[in-house]
């Protein structure tokens, strides 16, 4: 079995513009791993391929889902599977190609074995949150399963009462039945990661890509969603980098400076956590973007991975 490609990396890292050159050479298409590119609407802040990208390969897993809809990785692992089968029933070559770390994983090594959502569990512990705060909870979670508490913040609703609500099911922390996924992968890939040497050069990139946001009107992209009916900030698309913090400045809870001073650090974090998720997994194959001749050294490598089954 060929392994799969997987071009993966930090946000902002230059994913993009590397993976069209490669699926160009190599008769790929792209299936993007991308937990906020799912979402139709969402075109400026989420950095989605414009018409001229996707006019030049055919991208998957794009434009799924309404921002009032939800998305796992179950469906993400769902979909990828498909469309993997689609592509290479014509002879083509799949390139996964994204930053959402946890759906990546769990296509190449399987979901963990976590009990299926709760609406009765989850309507006692909404009411919970309510009554006695999201501090009260957080402390809940940290007597159960400190790990957990030190990774999902307070002010992060679904994740907390989800942690909460498969404890309060199994008896077990969330962190344990997450760590009990396969250790050998349910699919052979090849995971070549694209990231700046220079952690300060990924900062500058992340600056620079949030100001081209701006203007290019992600503010206006920003109004349009809040008017949608029962949209609310709350919402798994709302959380997503920068869509959360332009809702706080739209709502009045703060100026565009700050605005651009949250998104900006809060997409710092995200490449952290995305790098950080790299570094702990085998075999990863690591390049500059930037660098001359980085695209024609990833793409010998892809050759060799193709004609070299694993």
């Amino acid at each position: 079995m060929s392994p799969l490609i997987c071009i993966v990396g930090p946000t902002a890292a230059g994913k993009t513009e590397i993976a069209l050159g490669l699926a160009e050479r190599h008769g790929a298409e792209i299936i993007s791993v991308d937990s906020a590119l799912v979402y139709r609407g969402m075109d400026i802040g989420t950095a989605k391929p414009d018409t001229a990208q996707l006019a030049r390969v055919r991208h998957w897993l794009i434009d799924l889902r309404e921002p009032l809809a939800s998305y796992s990785a179950a469906d993400f692992v769902a979909d990828a599977e498909a469309a993997i089968a689609d592509i290479q029933s014509r002879g083509r070559m799949p390139l996964l190609v994204g930053g959402t770390m946890l759906y990546l994983r769990a296509l190449l090594q399987g979901l963990s074995d976590l009990p299926a959502a709760d609406p009765g569990l989850r309507a006692q512990l909404s009411a919970e949150l309510a009554e006695r705060g999201a501090e009260a909870l957080h402390e809940d979670l940290a007597r159960c399963d400190p790990a957990a508490a030190a990774r999902i913040h307070r002010n992060d609703p679904q994740r907390l009462l989800r942690a909460l609500e498969v404890y309060r099911q199994t008896g077990k922390p969330i962190t344990e039945l997450q760590g009990a996924w396969q250790r050998s992968p349910r699919r052979p890939a090849r995971l070549i990661a694209l990231a700046p040497p220079d952690r300060s050069l990924l900062h500058r990139r992340i600056e620079q890509r949030f100001d081209a946001m701006l203007a290019a009107g992600f503010l206006d992209e920003m109004r349009g969603l809040m008017n949608r009916p029962g949209m609310h900030p709350d919402l798994p698309a709302m959380r997503a980098v920068g869509y959360r913090q332009a809702w706080g400045h739209l709502a009045g809870d703060y100026d565009l400076a700050r605005c651009r001073e949250l998104s900006i650090y809060a997409t710092r974090q995200l490449a952290k956590r995305q790098l950080t998720w790299l570094r702990g997994m085998n075999d990863v194959e690591w390049f500059d973007p930037a660098a001359s001749g980085s695209l024609e050294a990833i793409s010998a490598r892809l050759e060799s991975a193709r004609h070299r089954p694993i």
